[in-house]
């Protein structure tokens, strides 16, 4: 059984066997990624809170249509956001992942605040 160049007390079989395929680091690089912009940490944390058109987000932003677009391109790739159209609209929202999840929570753990409420709270008083 082949060990490690510095031997300390692991078999580098066991050890090998328990290192997931890069496939599966690129996923959470990819992630990374995305949250390693300003703007679209701030859209996505929106995002996790309601369901909103480009038009809206821009505003709420301060940014211009385009750039929130973009940014709403990037986020939907990876899978963070999903959308939907209703008529010439289309709303924006937090994807229910369990990605989308865990980012949501360590953004606000990271700057510590807390959800203002959640999309179910919202539609629950627009009912």
């Amino acid at each position: 059984m082949k060990t490690l160049p510095h031997d300390h007390g692991q078999k580098f079989e066991q050890m090998r066997e328990q290192i997931p395929g890069p496939e599966a680091f690129q996923i959470v690089a990819d992630l990374f990624k995305q949250m390693g912009d300003l703007s679209r940490v701030r859209i996505f944390w929106l995002l996790c809170h309601c369901e909103e058109c480009v038009i809206n987000i821009s505003s709420l932003m301060e940014m211009s249509s385009p750039a929130v677009s973009h940014h709403l391109k990037q986020l939907k790739m990876t899978g963070l956001i999903i959308s939907r159209r209703d008529g010439k609209e289309v709303y924006y929202k937090a994807a229910d992942t369990v990605q989308a999840q865990m980012l949501h929570h360590m953004i606000e753990q990271a700057i510590e605040i807390s959800c203002p409420y959640s999309i179910d709270d919202r539609q629950k008083e627009d009912a």
